[in-house]
């Protein structure tokens, strides 16, 4: 990967890259290898970017296309293996802003289509762009959001674990 191909298409996504990757990761290792895997296919299918969306909303789906993925492949070699895979509390904590932390904490609680949707809606992605992302309505993305903000709520409340 060359340098300004990393300035220039990277540098200015990496706030949604850094985001993604730490709602689908356990351990600061994880989100390591999923950051790294998420540049990496970035710069592979750079000319498969067709101009019909933002940049940073194909860096989206892309960062989102290439975790999910990597959760799929974590899950099926748990499942091979028959090893349980857990991860220490504190390994999570990414952030030395404690609320930061509570925030990701909850946020991995939800489904994954429901981790993408929250996240989009983070970044004040429109109901349009998130319908565009995930495949969905942009109506039912406004039914989800305001039902996904209501299980947060809960669960940062310590109303549902």
């Amino acid at each position: 990967m060359s340098n300004d191909f990393y300035k220039q298409s990277i540098i200015p996504c990496e706030g949604i890259i850094v985001k993604i990757c730490r709602a689908y990761s356990d351990t600061q290792e994880d989100y390591e290898d999923y950051f790294q895997e998420v540049c990496l296919q970035i710069w592979k299918s750079k000319d498969n970017f067709r101009g019909q969306s933002a940049w940073s909303t194909w860096v989206y789906r892309l960062a989102l296309n290439v975790c999910l993925t990597l959760i799929k492949k974590k899950k099926k070699a748990q499942h091979v293996s028959e090893i349980p895979i857990t991860g220490d509390e504190n390994e999570s904590a990414f952030f030395s802003d404690e609320s930061l932390n509570f925030l990701y904490a909850a946020i991995k609680k939800l489904s994954e289509i429901d981790r993408a949707i929250i996240l989009l809606y983070l970044e004040e992605k429109s109901y349009k762009e998130i319908a565009e992302i995930t495949g969905a309505t942009a109506n039912n993305i406004g039914v989800r959001i305001n039902r996904i903000k209501e299980r947060l709520k809960k669960l940062l409340d310590g109303k549902i674990n």
